[in-house]
C-alpha cells in the first residue's frame, strides 16, 4: 500500500509527523513502526518524523509490512468470502465457531482458517479482526489486512460511520413496531462472560424495527450505535423479549433452534483507501430461515 503527498504552501513548515497523522490518517502506533522501518521518504530519501517540510516536497510512505500470526496454527477451512481486496476481507461466519483462538480452543476458529487461506496465497498477513461475533451468532465478520486499515475502521466505529445491522428472532412480540433501547451494560460480578443492565455500566444504544410478527414471536432488525459484548442479547432480555434459543439470557428452553437466533446481516463503512462506501450483506442463516418458517 502506497501513500504520497506533495506539500502545499499551507502545510509548508509542518513536520513529517503531522503530515503522516493529518494527511494520511496514521495512528501514533503505526508511525512508531514506520520510524523503525524507514518507510517514510521525503523527496526519495528516508526522513525523520520531526523533519520540517517545505512546499513542493514529496512525502511518500510504503505500507508493505510482511506480518504473520505465528501463534495461530493454520487449518484448512471452507471460508465463505463475501468481500476481499488488498486492504480487508469480510467473511460469512457460521454459528458454532469462534473468531480467535482461546485457551480451550486453539485450532478450530475463523482465525485458523484465515491464516491457512493467506498462506495458501503466499501472503504474509496478520489476522486483525475489526469486529467480533459471539460463537453462536452467525453472519458478517471483517478483518483488516494491515494496521492502518484496522486503525481507520476502528476509528469509524467510534465516529459511528461504521454501520452494522443484525436480524434476530425474539420470544413474544414487542408492543412497539420500532423503538430504541438505551440502557447501560456492565459485567456480572464474578463472571467473565455474563453481562447485565447496570447504572454503572457502559452506555449502550440499540435500535430495533419489527420485520415480521408471529403468534408468540417476532423477527426484528437491530442497528447498533455502540458495540458492547452481548449488547443485543442483554437489551432483548431487558425488553422482556429475549432472543429465542439464547442459553445465557432466556429462561425458556426451546427445541426450535440450538443457538441464539441472531445473525449479522449487513455491514457498511467508508473504505480507508478508496473512500467509497462499502456495503456487505449476508443471507439469513439456514437454521434461522427454518425457525422463521416453523413460527409462521
Amino acid at each position: 500500500m502506497y501513500f504520497k503527498y506533495q506539500v502545499d504552501e499551507k502545510n509548508s513548515g509542518s513536520t513529517v509527523m503531522n503530515i503522516c497523522m493529518n494527511k494520511f490518517g496514521f495512528s501514533k502506533n503505526l508511525i512508531k513502526r514506520l520510524k523503525v522501518d524507514g518507510r517514510v521518504l521525503c523527496n526519495g530519501l528516508p526522513v525523520f518524523m520531526p523533519h520540517m517540510v517545505k512546499a513542493q516536497d514529496l512525502i511518500e510512505v510504503y505500507l508493505d509490512f510482511k506480518e504473520s500470526s505465528e501463534n495461530i496454527v493454520p487449518k484448512q477451512m471452507d471460508l465463505n468470502i463475501l468481500y476481499e481486496d488488498n486492504a480487508l476481507i469480510a467473511l460469512d461466519k457460521p454459528a458454532g465457531i469462534i473468531t480467535h483462538p482461546v485457551n480451550n480452543n486453539l485450532y478450530d476458529t475463523i482465525a485458523n482458517g484465515l491464516v491457512y487461506y493467506f498462506q495458501s496465497k503466499g501472503e504474509k498477513i496478520k489476522v486483525r479482526p475489526v469486529s467480533r461475533l459471539d460463537k453462536d451468532t452467525s453472519g458478517i465478520i471483517v478483518f483488516a489486512k494491515n494496521q492502518f486499515i484496522q486503525d481507520r475502521l476502528v476509528k469509524q466505529m467510534h465516529k459511528k460511520t461504521y454501520r452494522k445491522k443484525y436480524i434476530g428472532i425474539v420470544e413474544g412480540c414487542p408492543d412497539k413496531d420500532e423503538a430504541t433501547i438505551e440502557l447501560p451494560i456492565a459485567r456480572v460480578p464474578g463472571s467473565t462472560m455474563l453481562r447485565m443492565i447496570s447504572e454503572d455500566g457502559a452506555p449502550c444504544i440499540t435500535h430495533y424495527r419489527t420485520i415480521e410478527r408471529f403468534d408468540n414471536a417476532a423477527m426484528l432488525c437491530f442497528s447498533l450505535e455502540t458495540g458492547r459484548t452481548h449488547q443485543i442479547r442483554v437489551h432483548c432480555k431487558a425488553l422482556g423479549h429475549p432472543l429465542i434459543g439464547d442459553s445465557l439470557y432466556s429462561a425458556t428452553p426451546t427445541s426450535l433452534i440450538n443457538r441464539q437466533a441472531l445473525h449479522s446481516h449487513f455491514t457498511s463503512f467508508i473504505h480507508p483507501v478508496s473512500k467509497d462506501r462499502i456495503k456487505i450483506e449476508s443471507k439469513l442463516a439456514q437454521d434461522m430461515i427454518t425457525l422463521q418458517e416453523r413460527l409462521k
